[in-house]
């Protein structure tokens, strides 16, 4: 499986640290930031996005102070679902039963191994497809073209 990760300055340090791991188990496009050196978070969602949208990564991984700015900025990219994420459950629920490709972690919230067990749910998992969650997918594609 192929990755598309990013960071802003906030988000760097726990990206920096889950970095080697990620690329012994997952092929990983880094789209920076590469330093604690101020970056807008906007910016760097968009080129995941873009991979993920494209095709060159099958999922995303956001990192910020608190995950929550990531998510905002993929979810104003249309075709993207994302979620904070911080606990267990919603790690592997918001694929099974929402189709999210972005997951959004925050270095102030959590930690290296918290996040490691979150990301590798994220990825391992699979939408359900069951017809209810295909129908309420495709409301939340509705809810874009009506904008």
């Amino acid at each position: 499986m192929t990755i598309a990760i990013g960071s802003d300055h906030a988000g760097y340090p726990l990206k920096a640290k889950l970095l080697e791991e990620l690329k012994k188990k997952y092929d990983v496009l880094d789209f920076g930031c590469h330093s604690e050196e101020p970056v807008d978070f906007p910016d760097i969602a968009k080129l995941v996005c873009a991979a993920v949208l494209d095709g060159r990564a099958q999922r995303g991984v956001m990192f910020c102070g608190t995950g929550v700015g990531a998510a905002i900025a993929c979810n104003k990219i249309p075709g993207i679902r994302a979620c904070v994420c911080h606990d267990v459950y919603t790690a592997h629920q918001c694929v099974e039963h929402d189709d999210v490709q972005v997951i959004a972690l925050g270095n102030q919230i959590i930690g290296y191994t918290a996040a490691a067990e979150l990301i590798d749910l994220f990825l391992k998992a699979e939408f359900s497809g069951g017809e209810a969650f295909r129908r309420r997918v495709e409301k939340l594609a509705a809810l874009e073209r009506r904008l």
